[in-house]
């Protein structure tokens, strides 16, 4: 197979070598020519330095896989594509966008006779050589067409991915998936803190978090990561208390309110993102931003 990818940031960049490890033509464009040089020396990509040159080498019908920040960019992006492609082709959106907006983008490229996926993809950083999850909307023509993508990007063929359902399915399900994740975070920085706390016992965290690893309930990938951050060592007193929400936590609140579904821990957890904008030094708020560094590579802003 050949199809283009847009985007090569941290995710897209390593989807990029990933897909090309497993035998697919990648032609890469990013609005960095200097990371597209780098892509192509490092991962084998072909590059491309202007739209006209990726949709010059892709073969018709096209397969385009944007892996963008959602919002405004990822908007102008999809617009400018619909205008370029041709009956046939496939666009596939692997950011963090609303599931309302690629509703609606589906609806505009349908319209055009363009295919259009939404691929919500979980796997930060570490994708590259564990495989993404992938959680799909789409037609079934055209999941049928971007299944052996799915195949090479996920950790097994027959595991990691799932056509969820029509076009915004697959971000909702990573709406969901990430509103979560808040959850899970909160409880482990929560309890952690605790564990700190108790100064009587002068507990190491760190030792904890490595030993809740083996054989206990609360063992987890997320509890790996958090366990591998604290045992190199943490300059606590360097790292801001302001943790960033990218949206999808918010998303997933606004979901909730509209079904009339309580989701008391995935809510609070969000309001404690923004209460960290005020709070000066609770070590919670540190741990969440070492968690998001440790599974996402997002930067940890330093104490001011």
């Amino acid at each position: 197979m050949k199809m283009g990818m847009v985007g090569l940031g941290k995710m897209g960049g390593n989807m990029a070598c990933r897909l090309v490890r497993g035998g697919v033509q990648v032609v890469g464009l990013d609005h960095s020519a200097a990371v597209v040089d780098e892509w192509v020396h490092s991962a084998g990509i072909t590059g491309a330095h202007s739209v006209d040159e990726l949709l010059a080498q892709l073969p018709s019908p096209r397969i385009l896989w944007l892996m963008l920040p959602s919002g405004a960019i990822t908007e102008q992006q999809i617009l400018m594509y619909a205008e370029r492609l041709q009956p046939g082709d496939i666009l596939i959106d692997g950011g963090n966008s609303n599931y309302h907006d690629s509703e609606r983008r589906g609806a505009l490229l349908a319209a055009k006779g363009i295919g259009f996926m939404d691929a919500g993809t979980s796997g930060g950083i570490w994708g590259l050589d564990n495989g993404y999850c992938m959680m799909v909307g789409a037609a079934p023509d055209v999941a049928e067409r971007v299944t052996p993508l799915l195949k090479i990007l996920a950790p097994a063929a027959d595991r990691g991915w799932a056509h969820v359902g029509p076009v915004g399915s697959g971000h909702f399900v990573k709406m969901i998936h990430n509103g979560i994740e808040y959850g899970m975070m909160q409880a482990l920085s929560e309890g952690l803190t605790l564990l700190k706390g108790k100064q009587a016992y002068q507990l190491d965290i760190a030792q904890i978090a490595t030993l809740w690893r083996d054989a206990s309930v609360v063992r987890s990938w997320l509890l790996d990561l958090t366990a591998e951050a604290l045992q190199k060592g943490v300059d606590w007193s360097s790292i801001d208390t302001r943790v960033a929400d990218s949206g999808e936590g918010r998303w997933t609140a606004i979901e909730a309110i509209e079904q009339g579904v309580p989701t008391p821990v995935l809510s609070l957890a969000l309001q404690m993102r923004f209460q960290s904008q005020k709070d000066d030094d609770p070590l919670g708020y540190k741990l969440l931003s070492v968690m998001r560094h440790a599974f996402g590579g997002h930067p940890i802003a330093a104490q001011s």
